[in-house]
């Protein structure tokens, strides 16, 4: 027998706990490179590895892998050509990329968007290798994403030559594009490539998402109405499974709009589940809408920020945690975009959830992992992009000033104003002297920066701190303070 009410009830329960849960707030790291005055971070592993590129000083773009807080250019020796860029890392620290090569593009179809008339290549690299992929006998490809079996997504021009291409420049600054392209896996083993189907009168694809299941999300269309990123668009938004077959993910109500930035549908993420994320285009065919596809709900509109009319869901965890953009428009370009985050049902600006003292303003986000840990690109004070790092946010005592290890002075201050809360509300503090150490007087034994007074014994003096948010959650701390007296 159905226990409908029973499940009814449970079903009540869950959404209840989803929507009781405390809003997640992240630290806000500023990538960099110092010095560099654009820079995007694309990807990240589980590990805490992060891909992207930035601008070198002669303004050519490099390939860059962050890790704990250091950056590496992985650009040299490259493929011959000035520009490269990291767009996905793996568990196994393989790094798929997209490089220049240094010969011309018989056709100077811009394929990467540099403008420099040289062939846009794929490749790997791993330990300071880097390995040219095959095409499909065409000039140009493109990247998607690697996975953990060493398989990686994109696209690989052929040597059809199509009239359906658009002749002039698309809206994006690419082009004029002359031959077809299709979706691919490369690997799992060295030099291998496979091209995958398309849906009935499609031409042209691009695979951006894989997971390790071998599933992958993509685009297809026409030469004529599709749009090769950096912002992508196309007719449809598909869903290749491990066994090759390829299934039209729907859309929200439009199809391609060539002649707006953006504007179509595009798959550009799946994660383990096979839950797959990425943009469609409303029924006025001027607007779209992240989304998130499923086999049990099919396509659903996650929306945008209020105030906003266009986005995209640009990665996707194995918790189903989702991140991209939500931008005032009229395109992703020009307009006002946002780093959003569509966790549990709810929409988040990532800005808001941003504890105090972040060093950029999120501009978008382009990598989540199975941590909770974000990647993306954002502005500082000055007008500088630059990639972050946002990390979910814990309560974390930190008692200072760490670098006051020796004074003569009487009286100093302690500092706690370091100290992080997981969910951003205000902190309690309280500041003791443990056993073993000298007393000392501590004037604003519950505020985050007290006064202490050394008593007249020299020596080492420690304080402890303990820090308590709005949950009960704590945390302690201490610092040790070498008074060597008056």
């Amino acid at each position: 027998m159905k226990l409908i009410g029973t499940s009814i009830a449970v079903s009540a329960l869950i959404a209840t706990a989803a929507w009781a849960q405390p809003q997640p707030h992240y630290l806000i790291t500023d990538l960099g490179p110092k010095g560099s005055p654009f820079a995007q971070a694309a990807g990240l592993n589980n590990s805490g590895v992060i891909t992207g590129f930035a601008a070198a000083p002669d303004f050519t773009q490099h390939a860059v892998v962050w890790y704990k807080g250091q950056a590496l250019d992985i650009s040299k020796p490259g493929l011959g050509g000035p520009n490269t860029a990291a767009f996905s890392v793996n568990e196994s620290g393989l790094v798929l990329v997209q490089a220049e090569g240094s010969a011309k593009d018989s056709n100077n179809e811009n394929f990467c968007g540099y403008g420099t008339g040289l062939k846009c290549l794929p490749a790997l690299w791993q330990n300071g290798v880097m390995t040219p992929l095959p095409l499909l006998g065409g000039n140009n490809g493109e990247v998607g994403s690697v996975n953990n079996r060493g398989e990686a997504s994109g696209t690989a021009e052929n040597a059809t030559v199509d009239p359906d291409c658009p002749a002039g420049m698309a809206v994006s600054g690419l082009g004029p594009q002359v031959l077809d392209y299709k979706p691919v896996i490369w690997g799992p083993k060295p030099g291998a490539i496979r091209q995958l189907s398309l849906p009935p009168g499609d031409t042209v694809g691009f695979a951006f998402g894989i997971n390790d299941n071998g599933q992958a999300a993509g685009m297809t269309g026409t030469c004529a109405n599709t749009q090769l990123p950096g912002i992508a668009a196309a007719a449809h938004a598909v869903f290749w499974d491990s066994d090759g077959s390829v299934l039209d993910l729907g859309n929200l109500g439009g199809t391609s709009n060539p002649a707006v930035l953006g504007e179509g549908n595009a798959a550009l993420a799946v994660n383990n589940r096979g839950e797959v994320v990425g943009t469609s285009s409303l029924h006025d065919n001027v607007n779209h809408h992240p989304f998130l596809w499923t086999r049990r709900t099919g396509m659903q509109d996650l929306g945008v920020l209020e105030g906003d009319n266009i986005g995209a869901g640009l990665a996707i965890n194995s918790q189903g945690d989702i991140v991209g953009a939500s931008v005032k428009g009229p395109d992703p370009i020009t307009g006002n975009p946002r780093a959003a985050l569509w966790r549990n049902g709810e929409k988040f600006d990532l800005n808001a959830l941003a504890l105090p003292g972040s060093p950029l303003y999120l501009l978008t986000a382009f990598g989540i992992n199975d941590s909770g840990q974000i990647v993306g690109f954002g502005a500082d004070k000055d007008g500088n992009l630059h990639g972050f790092l946002a990390t979910p946010a814990q309560t974390k005592a930190a008692a200072g000033p760490k670098a006051l290890t020796l004074t003569t002075s009487k009286s100093i201050l302690l500092d706690g104003t370091q100290s992080t809360s997981a969910d951003g509300n205000s902190l309690t503090y309280v500041w003791t002297i443990p056993q073993g150490s000298p007393s000392a007087a501590i004037s604003g034994g519950t505020a985050a920066s007290p006064t202490v007074t050394f008593s007249s014994i020299r020596g080492p003096y420690t304080f402890q701190l303990t820090v308590t948010d709005s949950t009960g959650a704590t945390s302690t701390d201490s610092v040790s303070v070498q008074f060597m007296g008056e």
